[in-house]
């Protein structure tokens, strides 16, 4: 798509997207959503009502479905048992198949439309799955040590202190360090110790209370750490933005990975002929058990395929599915390799993945107000008429100089990142189209809610 051809997208909440200037910005690391550029990325919202059935130029119709009756056959001897009472599977059946309202990166139809026949012995079914009203359990299952010095703190502050300090580089060691951000002095890990010290007002008030009336007297460890702490300004932003310029990979990469398996999983389910023949089977067998002729299903319905047993063997209605599978189509794939991603993805909290984005774009935008404060606060001082660099700018070896790239740098990646999450939920979107959900059922449907 070339930067002209880009238009304004209204976001999940309702904000307009930044045009991005090439595709290579949707490759995010480890994670390839290049794809993403060239999806014509439909709203929801935008899509007519199928039942008005407006023509679209560039698009051809499609194809009339195949009769509805193909998708079942009886063995004409017995078609008799057909008349037995059977067990009812309680999906949400999918009645309409038309073209989808537009195009989308699965085409223009639905998966439905292009099932092939199934051809099923009915009178084994209808003995299996006979209902039996006098039988239970045929009914399906939808469901340091002290030193003399002066102390002030609480014995568990001050413990809790000391013990934290066990693991920080000595406290003269600190300030410059923290100045210049320097990880070759502290770590990731560091930081959370440090911000867990951070001395309260109160706290140092007693502390320099006590100093003064003993002026003669160590301070205690923990003590001299909280003063040695307090005396470096807005050491609770310094803290902040520097975690966050170190775990920017590591948020994104919580934000990305879950997306490029949805998406990675919409493309193997969308490409598995073995999936398609799975629909078609449960399908066909439904359509008998229940005597009606839906044209498609809800998809949650295969995780409750386990759950329904018959009422001669007890073996759950899986099982039949994956013997008609294997007599019916002996040369399908193995449908876990070919699926191996959609697993990845159903143990992902897509819920989560809105708010993570949320927390991370505010913390991208935060952190250049953080830089503005910590511009001032290290500026040069004019002392008696003479400039004055502090000595806490320290070592050059830090990331402190580095901070106003570094930030640039999150703020772009965190806008592709934005792009690439609004991209992969529309062509979700796109894909429960695909698979014949109507609008309102694509609405109510969350990745998390497993229905693949």
């Amino acid at each position: 798509m070339k930067d002209s051809e880009q238009s304004k997208y209204n976001w999940p909440n309702g904000d307009s997207e930044v045009p991005l200037k090439a595709a290579t910005r949707l490759h995010l690391n480890a994670f390839d959503f290049t794809d993403l550029w060239d999806d014509e990325d439909p709203e929801l919202d935008s899509v007519e009502e199928e039942k008005s059935k407006p023509s679209f130029s560039g698009i051809s119709s499609p194809p009339p479905p195949p009769p509805l009756d193909s998708l079942i056959f009886a063995d004409s001897p017995k078609r008799a048992a057909a008349k037995r009472a059977t067990l009812k599977l309680h999906w949400r059946a999918i009645h309409n198949v038309a073209a989808l309202p537009r195009r989308t990166h699965f085409g223009t139809q639905t998966i439905w439309t292009t099932m092939e026949p199934v051809q099923l012995d009915t009178a084994r079914l209808a003995l299996l799955f006979e209902w039996k009203a006098n039988r239970a359990g045929t009914s399906v299952f939808c469901g340091q040590r002290k030193q003399s010095s002066v102390s002030v703190l609480g014995m568990k502050r001050s413990n809790n202190i000391t013990i934290t300090l066990s693991g920080l580089p000595p406290t003269h060691l600190l300030p410059p360090a923290i100045y210049s951000m320097d990880s070759s002095v502290l770590d990731r890990e560091d930081i959370q110790r440090l911000q867990m010290l951070l001395p309260t007002e109160e706290e140092l008030s007693l502390i320099k209370e006590a100093k003064t009336q003993n002026p003669n007297s160590y301070l205690a460890p923990a003590e001299l750490c909280l003063l040695v702490l307090g005396e470096i300004p807005h050491l609770s932003t310094r803290l902040h933005l520097w975690a966050f310029v170190l775990d920017y990979d590591s948020l994104e990469q919580e934000i990305a990975k879950p997306l490029f398996y949805l998406k990675q999983a919409m493309e193997q389910l969308a490409g598995s002929q073995t999936f398609k023949h799975v629909l078609a089977t449960v399908l066909a067998i439904g359509n008998f058990l229940n005597g009606c002729k839906a044209r498609g299903f809800e998809l949650s319905y295969l995780g409750k395929l386990s759950q329904v047993r018959d009422t001669r063997s007890r073996q759950p209605l899986l099982h039949h599915v994956c013997v008609l599978l294997q007599q019916l189509y002996p040369q399908s794939s193995d449908l876990y390799s070919d699926l191996m991603t959609v697993s990845k993805a159903g143990k992902c909290e897509y819920s989560l993945v809105r708010a993570d984005l949320d927390h991370l774009q505010a913390l991208s935008k935060g952190s250049w107000e953080e830089m503005k404060i910590l511009d001032q606060a290290d500026e040069w001082q004019c002392v008696n008429g003479k400039k004055k660099q502090p000595a806490r700018e320290g070592t050059s070896a830090g990331l402190r100089h580095r901070l106003p790239d570094l930030l640039t740098e999150c703020e772009e990646r965190t806008e592709a990142l934005t792009a690439v999450y609004r991209r992969v939920i529309n062509r979700f979107h796109s894909f429960l189209l695909f698979l014949g959900y109507s609008k309102a059922m694509v609405r109510e449907t969350r990745p998390e809610e497993k229905h693949k």
